[in-house]
């Protein structure tokens, strides 16, 4: 087979103006049905996660490729009266719809053909994979983790951005007669409400600190908590005033590492993996840096966090609560088959998390004392009506 390695009408012309917007905009109101949308960021590259280009289809006005950099209010200005309160198809929505979030841009309704696809019981999942096995098109892919900051872009990359809303709108449908055939339809737009509900207050990125950064909690002492504060301050605002992605900047493992180890010298500091020992500067830089955290004031040096005491490791738990975590483990092995059944993943069924906490609860953490209270506690962990249905009867005989 062949891969469609260009949209069937053309590649689109790039809409960069407030002029283009305003068009654009008025042509996806003559449209028909959903839009199929997508974007093309560059998080590891830039500052954030914003869209650097948007892809929008409609049927009967095809497709448009939208560039909001250096025009994002007037973007949002043309683009959210058309677009908002619509029908959208989205493939992996929750990686899109914080960047159109961003934008101003909100669905109406929601259809996930991403997760549509892991309900439904698919192995693979991926867009080319999915258009391959059920419209029949092999999709040229290839170009999701470039720079799509750079301009201008590459006509190939362009080509790749416009496939991927090509198909979206057919697959969608495909989707829906194929969950309803299966009787997991309602099942699914209950997933994609709850999607769609968790983005909708979402304004801007989320504001994040030192503590955030992965492996903190493996520093105890308060010169290496003091150390990867200072380097996490110094690399953030070297990342704004840059717009560059922090990793490119300092590597959260080698922050990590450089806080765990204390590096006394240059010398010392090269030797950390990771670190950009080739650059002279780099060693200077980041030396100073580590040098200010550990000659600043020891009383201003923080303190290790401790987590909220709450579930227990699973080996404590399994250790010093027996019976509780043979209770746990037999709901977790019934959920199990019933994914083997439904052919729907198991985390699709019940979080893993959710299960620990509720099982915990309800054997040894004395919040659940009935069944009754079961529903209750899965439904103030984010878990939806279709879920409860199924695992309510296996969490009562399991755990009580």
């Amino acid at each position: 087979m062949a891969p469609l390695i260009s949209p069937r009408d053309g590649i689109p012309r790039v809409l960069s103006t407030p002029a283009d917007f305003t068009a654009a905009a008025a042509a996806l109101a003559d449209g028909q049905g959903p839009v199929a949308i997508d974007t093309e960021r560059a998080s590891g590259f830039r500052y954030d996660d914003r869209a650097f280009l948007v892809q929008v289809r409609r049927r009967d006005v095809g497709t448009f490729l939208l560039d909001p950099e250096g025009h994002r209010p007037e973007f949002t200005a043309a683009l959210a009266p058309a677009l908002n309160g619509l029908d959208w198809i989205i493939h992996a929505a929750p990686s899109d719809l914080p960047s159109l979030a961003w934008l101003g841009l909100y669905p109406g309704t929601l259809f996930d053909t991403e997760l549509a696809g892991r309900l439904a019981g698919f192995d693979h999942v991926n867009l080319a994979a999915m258009t391959e096995m059920l419209l029949d098109v092999h999709l040229a892919k290839g170009h999701g983790a470039e720079d799509w900051s750079q301009r201008p872009l590459p006509a190939d990359w362009l080509a790749y951005a416009a496939l991927d809303v090509e198909l979206l709108l057919e697959l969608g449908d495909t989707m829906a007669e194929i969950l309803d055939h299966q009787g997991k339809l309602e099942w699914a737009s209950q997933e994609f409400k709850h999607i769609r509900r968790t983005h909708a207050t979402i304004t801007g990125p989320t504001e994040t600190t030192w503590r955030d950064v992965k492996g903190i909690s493996t520093l105890g002492r308060p010169e290496q908590l003091a150390v990867a504060r200072e380097l996490w301050m110094t690399r953030e605002s070297i990342a704004v005033a840059e717009d560059l992605a922090v990793g490119r900047v300092l590597p959260n493992k080698v922050l990590i590492e450089v806080a765990r180890t204390l590096p006394r010298t240059g010398r010392d500091l090269a030797r950390v993996k990771g670190f950009p020992a080739r650059r002279r500067s780099a060693v200077s830089f980041w030396g100073e840096v580590v040098e200010r955290a550990l000659t600043s004031n020891p009383r201003t040096w923080p303190k290790r966090e401790r987590p909220p005491r709450g579930l227990p490791s699973r080996q404590a738990w399994s250790n010093e609560y027996p019976d509780s975590y043979a209770r746990y483990s037999a709901a977790r092995d019934t959920i199990d088959e019933l994914s083997a059944e439904l052919e729907i993943p198991t985390e699709n069924i019940l979080r893993p998390a959710t299960l620990r906490e509720v099982a915990w609860a309800a054997t040894n953490g004395r919040e659940i004392r009935s069944p009754l209270e079961l529903p209750d506690m899965l439904r103030a962990h984010d878990a939806r009506e279709w879920q409860i249905d199924l695992t309510y009867p296996i969490l009562q005989d399991a755990l009580f």
